[in-house]
């Protein structure tokens, strides 16, 4: 059930549904057999989408840190800790990805991480470039760049047009988180 040739996608946008596509993917492809590695950059471990994933015996959840806020949120030497820690985080799981032998990688919020300055994006295209080649790669975040889209075999943009936390609404269980 090899594959014969990993693509890359990008979703992306300002609307809500970047993570589902991903993990609606990685569903996707454990149910047909594939190992799957998944990485959330900027989120705790505590997301419902790990709930349920965990479940499934060909997929893994690298954890991250146990408490998560949002970049704005951080004090400079936060981002400056939360950068390091990023950056090893994703040369460990590339590494666990290639070594192991995964047919599926998702860098969930790795493009938000890299505009957000906690993440080298030449680190993310360095890996692209020499990735195993049946390995199939998920990014997503707002606004890539046009080197991480030129590399790309899909780019989908997400667009948000209404969203209640316009109006205040704070992210529910289960919906948004």
């Amino acid at each position: 059930m090899k594959k014969e040739t990993g693509c890359i996608h990008i979703y992306c946008g300002d609307g809500k549904g970047k993570t589902t596509c991903g993990m609606g993917l990685c569903v996707r492809a454990a149910g047909y057999g594939y190992k799957v590695l998944i990485y959330q950059f900027m989120k705790d471990n505590n997301t419902s989408e790990r709930s349920a994933l965990e479940r499934l015996g060909n997929v893994t959840l690298v954890d991250g840190l146990p408490q998560e806020k949002f970049s704005f949120q951080m004090s400079p030497r936060e981002k400056e800790e939360r950068r390091a820690y990023y950056e090893n985080q994703f040369l460990t799981v590339t590494r666990q990805a290639e070594t192991e032998g995964y047919d599926v990688l998702f860098l969930d919020e790795i493009i938000y991480t890299i505009r957000a300055g906690l993440f080298d994006e030449k680190l993310l295209l360095h890996f692209l470039d020499t990735k195993p080649e049946t390995l199939e790669v998920i990014l997503s975040g707002q606004d890539p760049s046009r080197d991480l889209i030129e590399r790309a075999d899909y780019v989908s943009e997400i667009r948000k047009l209404k969203h209640p936390f316009d109006q205040g609404m704070s992210a529910r269980n289960g919906i948004e988180r």
